[in-house]
């Protein structure tokens, strides 16, 4: 059992929300703080939109989805966020000088045994724990979308983290439900995405180039392999500006990249940024790669 009781996810995004409903879900308390009052309603509309996927996925009834709801508040101040809270966990967008100016902020109004933890997909906990004022008590959690199914949480520390606060961050990972996936060292795209990353950039290689189409893409990798889903319904599920952004930061100066970063903006400049918006590669909720029909001939 840890010390962990009121928890504050700094960021509202599609993880963000889910990670904070989970929390809730599990019995904790959970504030989501974002940036101003139009991205909390926004977040606060997808943590109701999670209703579905939970009765459907997990067979959670009303009663028990709304329990988690009531657990739960929303706000756009980060002082009041974060004044009582135990533990924060930070999902703001993947750029390092929006994380660096979010933790300098944060460490000043946090109390001091507060731990911090980041969700970053890309960054190690090393790069931000001069922000935050309290690198023992600083390190990565990273969870995987559609947390109540995919329920792994990488868990990294910095070379500076307090294996108490890492084992009690373990423990919590146990308590919302999540199977923890320890991280001896620091690796930028912990164990999964380090798989993951490159099965997506051979797919953007391909259809950024015109070699294959998304959906001869996904199919051949879901026949090949038996997985539930191809590269680009992953795209979808992680969402487009997430997938643009990661890609930005890792290959902006690679050419090689170019037409699959064009592509993926013409596609979120028309309002097609993946699952979240019901329009990414794929059409949702009925996605094509999800009929029985899609792997036939």
């Amino acid at each position: 059992m840890t010390n962990i009781h009121n928890v504050t996810v700094a960021g509202g995004g599609v993880l963000g929300s889910q990670i904070a409903y989970q929390s809730a879900f599990k019995g904790k308390k959970v504030t989501i703080y974002d940036i101003n009052d139009q991205a909390v309603a926004a977040a606060e509309e997808r943590v109701k939109n999670l209703r579905d996927s939970y009765k459907r996925d997990i067979n959670a009834t009303d009663e028990q989805f709304d329990a988690g709801l009531n657990n739960m508040s929303f706000t756009a101040d980060m002082a009041e966020a974060v004044k009582n809270a135990d533990l924060v966990i930070e999902a703001v967008p993947e750029k390092p000088s929006i994380k660096h100016d979010f933790y300098q902020s944060l460490a000043k109004l946090a109390p001091e045994d507060t731990i911090f933890t980041s969700n970053s997909s890309t960054y190690v906990p090393s790069t931000f724990a001069p922000d935050t004022g309290r690198p023992d008590k600083f390190l990565n959690m990273h969870f995987a979308n559609q947390v109540w199914l995919n329920n792994t949480a990488e868990i990294m520390g910095s070379e500076q983290t307090d294996p108490k606060v890492f084992n009690e961050i373990v423990d919590y990972a146990k308590e919302i439900g999540m199977v923890p996936i320890v991280l001896k060292k620091e690796q930028p795209g912990y164990v999964l995405n380090t798989l993951l990353i490159p099965l997506l950039n051979a797919a953007a290689h391909l259809w950024g180039h015109d070699i294959a189409d998304p959906e001869t893409v996904d199919k051949t990798w879901m026949i090949g392999t038996g997985a539930p889903m191809g590269p680009f319904a992953i795209f979808d599920v992680v969402g487009l500006r997430t997938a643009f952004n990661i890609t930005k930061e890792q290959q902006g100066d690679n050419p090689d990249f170019k037409p699959f970063m064009d592509k993926i903006q013409k596609m979120m400049d028309e309002g097609k940024t993946g699952k979240d918006s019901g329009q990414g590669f794929y059409t949702y909720p009925n996605p094509a790669f999800a009929d029985p029909d899609f792997l036939k001939a």
